[in-house]
């Protein structure tokens, strides 16, 4: 119990978290026109409410594969595939209809991001076909993928259209505008966030373990990836395309330092942000209190959290815009576009207002729909949202 329990709190964890980097997004004043990681420009406020949300997707991705693993142990060989296959091919579906168009409010679809679940969802699907393997091999071809996976940066991006688009969703991040009316956006390339949902899959075997062997486990792993981390950063060399260098202070300097690469995640970024996955995941094993049977809320129910979420930061976004005198005329439209208008905007300290409101209007939703979906374990659609 403790083990379900210890995964559900740290996914809820980064879940809540998760919510305040959208509600950024779509309504802080400057973030149309400023990129939060750029130390040129940016404010430590600003950096470090982006940075801490780091920590939601490979977390997420990692826990996805755990979570996939403790779930086959309890079906035999053939229905654990079709299952997990089934599931990748139904979070593909959600990411390019029912999500995209909570990115977007656009009835016509004139864009497509392929972000998380979409990488989760092509993960699953090629989990599928691995999980016929030891789980300690699954472990190993994710290792060599999340220490490999930056050396193709060294291959020249393919010409020919189709072949980069299909290099995109696997291995690049890539903008393609496919006419004036639409483009597609993969932000998720496939194989870098497999590696990371490969390992976690492995690491179902570690989590079965007692707690009292598990917990001081979970706290060497995860002082051993930020140790490997500093080692590899600080010499600047392999691990992540953009070198962190001294700025005009200790600060910038040090936000420099942590200052790693999400798109598509590098080594470093994956050490980084892992290692503190397993410092969150050590915390919260065997502990019980309101604070964690909170979090539970949430990471029992992550994938109508994700969906409902996103739906109602849009609709806050919406509304601010209304009450700050915009009507209709003024939401701009085309590719790639909230529909924000161009002046309209929170302060920072705000965004963590309606972020926190957000998160407390979520939660009886999801305390109800895990409710629902225990009790209903016959609605097989259930099992995929």
């Amino acid at each position: 119990m403790n083990r379900i329990t210890t995964i559900d709190v740290t996914r809820g964890l980064v879940m809540v978290i998760m919510a305040l980097d959208h509600v950024r997004d779509l309504l802080h004043i400057s973030a149309l026109t400023q990129n939060p990681a750029d130390l040129t420009t940016t404010t430590p406020a600003i950096f470090l409410t982006r940075w801490i949300t780091h920590l939601c997707a490979p977390t997420f991705v990692f826990l996805s594969g755990t979570s996939a693993y403790l779930s086959l142990r309890k079906r035999n060989g053939v229905s654990a595939r079709r299952f997990l296959l089934k599931r990748g091919i139904v979070l593909i579906l959600l990411e390019l209809t029912v999500i995209n168009f909570a990115f977007w409010f656009d009835i016509h679809f004139h864009s497509l991001m392929l972000q998380v679940i979409y990488a989760i969802g092509g993960g699953f699907i090629i989990l599928s076909f691995l999980v016929r393997l030891p789980a300690k091999w699954v472990g190993l071809i994710g290792l060599i993928i999340v220490f490999g996976h930056n050396l193709l940066q060294l291959i020249p991006a393919f010409t020919d259209s189709t072949a980069r688009f299909m290099a995109a969703l696997f291995f690049r991040v890539e903008f393609f505008a496919i006419s004036p009316s639409f483009a597609v956006l993969v932000a998720y390339p496939i194989i870098p966030w497999l590696g990371i949902m490969l390992v976690g899959y492995a690491f179902g075997q570690l989590i079965e373990q007692p707690l009292e062997q598990r917990k001081p486990l979970l706290l060497r792993i995860g002082l051993g990836c930020l140790a490997v981390f500093m080692l590899l950063r600080f010499l600047n060399g392999y691990g992540d395309p953009a070198p962190w260098s001294p700025q005009k202070d200790g600060l910038f300097t040090f936000l420099s330092f942590i200052n790693v690469t999400k798109y598509p995640p590098s080594l470093l970024y994956d050490l980084l942000l892992l290692g503190l996955m397993f410092l969150i995941l050590a915390a919260a094993d065997g502990v019980n209190n309101a604070f964690t049977n909170w979090l539970t809320v949430y990471g029992k129910v992550p994938m109508f959290y994700y969906i409902l979420h996103w739906y109602l930061v849009h609709l806050s976004m919406l509304a601010m815009s209304f009450l700050q005198s915009y009507s209709f005329a003024d939401i701009p439209s085309g590719p790639l576009n909230f529909g924000r208008p161009a002046g309209a905007g929170i302060s920072l300290g705000l965004v963590y207002m309606v972020w926190f409101g957000l998160v407390l209007l979520l939660y009886p939703l999801c305390k109800w729909y895990g409710r629902y979906k225990a009790a209903h374990p016959e609605i097989g659609l259930l099992r995929y949202v």
